[in-house]
This record gives structure tokens, sequence and C-alpha cells, in this order.
């Protein structure tokens, strides 16, 4: 499977270079609590090989170093119990590893929860699904999540598998989604954008009211993997330009004054390209917080903003309650609760909805969200 933009900038935190298979997603796989679809946490092989930088380092220090995510005591627990092996054996404690060594580690792994909305289908052909992606849900594994996933719903609800995304949205955007039954028919949509024959449109809620004729941006687009944001490039800076090329066209639907609907028909297709695009003409996204920086958001925004993220209550369920949905693991950081400890993600999800996209001899489409009527 191809890494996707969004599986790139994960590596570069976890330095996963491959992971083994595991069972695929089932129903009871899941579950809903508090308006919150959680996964029962299950066992794990994460493998990766030595890098030239950590060649010389003891088996301990590679991991507390490396992956942070847990306590050193952890990782000499794990060392000295066989979770984790070097080349498919027990080592010591303080072994010292060599570039090019495959290391294991087995893990009790807990994925983020995502909000509980389903997984629409909106039309099924015989090599081509699609559906309304919610905000929130990733569309196929990549970092923490994998049963939490688009990919993932729809082969534990719907038996629907395997599935091929053609086109991607990042995890806070909601809207089309279309997924092909077989490679060789995602790799024929893949050719048809990639040649500029598939035209695709979304929607915004943005701040202000937005001019009423079209407007095109042509503004190279930075991304910044490590901060996770892009920044736009005029051409009339003296600086030499260091992003890719991109192209919007933006047209207004409506306004109130305050806040205006946008169609947006991105040309190119760079990372966060609306949402940059729209900042970069003074009309960011309403409710988009990463870039907002330059722009005052209502109050009831800017206060959402500001707050710190929901963490998931790790008192919300007693560890009776827990032992009752899943198996606890005595060396998990993370039991008995469901979510992992600390993690806190926005859940609501951005006023950016992908609606059509439309090729040679097919349209696909999704409804619009309640947001995008401004009542």
């Amino acid at each position: 499977m191809k890494r996707n933009r969004e599986e790139e900038e994960e590596k570069l935190e976890m330095d996963i270079v491959w992971q083994t298979p595991a069972d695929p997603p089932k129903r009871q796989d899941y579950i809903f609590r508090d308006g919150k679809r959680y996964v029962k946490p299950y066992y794990f092989e994460f493998i990766s090989h030595v890098k030239n930088r950590w060649a010389g380092k003891t088996i301990v220090d590679l991991f507390s170093e490396e992956f942070r995510g847990r306590p050193y005591e952890y990782y000499v627990s794990a060392v000295k119990s066989g979770r984790i092996k070097v080349d498919g054996e027990m080592v010591h404690v303080s072994y010292i590893v060599r570039s090019s060594q495959k290391i294991s580690h087995f893990v009790h792994r807990h994925e983020p929860p995502l909000m509980a909305n389903g997984v629409s289908i909106l039309q099924e052909e015989n090599d081509v699904v699609t559906v309304c992606k919610p905000a929130s849900i990733p569309v196929h594994p990549c970092g923490q999540y994998r049963k939490n996933t688009v990919v993932g719903i729809l082969e534990a609800e719907h038996e629907l598998a395997p599935l091929f995304p053609v086109h991607r949205l990042d995890r806070p955007v909601s809207g089309l989604l279309i997924l092909a039954k077989s490679a060789s028919r995602a790799d024929i949509f893949r050719q048809q954008i990639e040649g500029g024959m598939v035209k695709k449109q979304y929607i915004a809620k943005v701040i202000g009211e937005f001019p009423e004729n079209e407007q095109v941006v042509n503004a190279s687009i930075n991304y910044n993997a490590r901060e996770g944001r892009s920044t736009a490039e005029s051409d009339g800076s003296n600086k030499p330009l260091k992003g890719k090329v991109a192209c919007t066209k933006f047209s207004r639907i409506r306004t109130n004054g305050t806040h205006s609907i946008v169609l947006c028909e991105p040309v190119t297709g760079r990372t966060h390209q609306i949402r940059v695009h729209l900042q970069h003409i003074g009309h960011p996204i309403a409710n988009d917080a990463l870039y907002l920086s330059n722009h005052l958001a209502p109050q009831d925004l800017r206060r959402q903003a500001e707050e710190p993220l929901e963490l998931v209550d790790p008192d919300a369920c007693s560890k009776k309650d827990e032992e009752l949905m899943f198996k606890i693991d005595p060396m998990c950081t993370n039991c008995p609760h469901l979510g992992p400890k600390g993690y806190g993600e926005e859940q609501e999800g951005l006023w950016l909805h992908c609606i059509r996209y439309s090729g040679p001899g097919w349209e696909y489409e999704c409804p619009h969200p309640c947001w995008a009527s401004l009542y």
C-alpha cells in the first residue's frame, strides 16, 4: 500500500518503516461511549530497521530517545520480557544495535477515539463505492489509527474490502470520498486526476464578506512537515520560491456579511491548499485554528481555539468497567483506559466539505453539511 503524505508526516515522529498486518476490523471491535467511537485495545507488532544514526546505541536508549511516548522503565521491562526483540531474538538491555538490524516491538495498542458519526454509503457500483466521510476520521491506516479509519469502519460494518481510496481528505475535512474496489480501477482514477481531467469542488465557510467576483489564487505552497502547516508564497517576493506551484478558484455562493459560503475548486492538489489560499486572500476558514493566527474569529470560535483540547477522561469509567470490555495488559502504559493517555484532539472538524468530483463520463456528489446554510 502506498503511503500518503499524512503517513510520511507521521513517520517523521514515529520512525516506523513497516507494520505487520493484524486481524481485519470487526463490528465488535468498536465501543461507543459519550458520543465517541473507541476501538478495543489489541496487540500489534511494530517493526522498524536500525537507521545509521541509531547504530551504536543500546536498545533501551534507542527506544527511550526515539519513541518518547512511554517511560524509560517501560522499555527496560519490554526488552527483558521479549516484547522488544532484535532480528527476532531476545537481547540484554545493554545490547548495542547495528545498522539495518530489524527491531520488533509487540505492543498493546490503544487507538485514539473519533466522533461516533457513521460513514454513510452514497453509491455502490461494481468497482466503486462513494461515501460521505465525517470530520475527525482518517481515510486509511496511518500513525496511531488503523481500525478507527474510513477503510477500517467500512470493512467492519459493511464487509467492504479491499478498498483503494482514489483521493485523500485530511482528517478534519468532511465530504465525498471515492474508493475503488480494485487497484486497477483506482489507478484509472488517479491517472485522470494527474492528467488534469478531474474537476474537484469543495465548499467552505469563511470569515468576512467574500468578493462577489471569482477569485483565482496562484500562490506556491510550501509545506513544513514538522510543523504540520503550509505557507503561501507570492510571485512578487524577491526571495526564490521554495514551494510547489498551486492554483485554486473561489466563487462566493452566499454571505451574511460576517461569514461567507465559498465554492472552492483546486486546480492543483497541495497539502492544505484550500485552507492556506483562503488565508492568503484574507478569508480563512472560520473555525480553522491553524490558519486563523492573523484574524479575529467570532467570540465562540475564539474561545474554542483558546481552550485546551479535550482529553480522554481517565476517570470516565472504572477499571472494573473497562475490564469487561477488553483484557487489561499489566505492562501497558495506557491500560485500563480505552483511549491513549494524554491524547487530545479537536474532533469537530473544519468547515470545509468536499461536494463533488467529476471526470470523463462520471460524476459523484455528496450532500451539503448543515453549516453551509449560514442560518
